[in-house]
């Protein structure tokens, strides 16, 4: 296992509270033969509702419970039947419910790993942005949309997120299929593709398609739903 320090342009305590912080891990060398397909949960009554999750739980929507059928889908035309991949999955229950048909498409156990969950929200888990402001005045203050989410009382650093996060990705030695989360999953192609941690955050978790990350490359993958062919 290489792990690359590089200082990038975002210390760990810019985002975690902590000016003396030593800057973040910015990028994982992962081992030969990893390839990883990185799957984000479908929508949940949460995301819907535009609650923070993070280590608490919603069902998925009915919409979130199609997108994971898609999915599903997708790697059951890409990869066939029993295909010599791992599957593993965050254990939080959106996730496990996003797995369930990837597995059976792809009649392949499941390992569970709490590296992969979303980040630790604290206090503010299941609170709108609105609720927590009424809630905890002042607790936002100055904060851009990154920062407030390593605000909550009790909620997990920028520096433990990544740090769980690179460990679990540069343990990865072949073909994988991981069911994450949002913010995980913006860290993990983050770390993968040597981004500066701020850029990291910045980008796009769709829940409707998966990323291949392969040979040093991110590629976007969509699913197709009903919804999207006029069923």
């Amino acid at each position: 296992m290489q792990v690359s320090l590089t200082a990038g342009s975002l210390a760990a305590g810019s985002l975690a509270g902590d000016p003396a912080a030593a800057p973040l891990l910015t990028r994982i060398e992962t081992r030969p033969g990893a390839v990883v397909w990185l799957v984000r949960h479908g929508e949940t009554e949460w995301n819907a509702q535009r609650r923070l999750q993070g280590q608490h739980d919603s069902p998925l929507t009915p919409r979130g419970q199609r997108q994971a059928l898609a999915i599903a889908d997708l790697l059951a035309r890409t990869l066939g039947k029993r295909p010599p991949v791992r599957l593993v999955s965050s254990p939080l229950g959106r996730t496990r419910a996003t797995m369930a048909p990837i597995a059976a498409a792809l009649d392949l156990p499941v390992d569970y790993d709490p590296r992969l969950m979303e980040i630790g929200l604290g206090a503010w888990e299941g609170m709108t942005w609105d609720e927590i402001e009424a809630a905890f005045p002042g607790a936002l203050d100055g904060a851009t949309s990154h920062e407030r989410f390593f605000r909550p009382p009790g909620g997990e650093t920028h520096a433990a997120m990544m740090a769980r996060l690179g460990g679990w990705l540069a343990e990865v030695d072949g073909p994988t299929i991981a069911v994450s989360h949002g913010f995980s999953g913006r860290v993990l192609r983050g770390l993968y593709g040597g981004l500066d941690p701020l850029a990291a955050l910045d980008q796009p978790q769709p829940q409707d398609g998966l990323f291949c990350l392969r040979d040093g490359d991110m590629e976007f993958l969509q699913a197709m739903l009903e919804d999207d062919l006029g069923n």
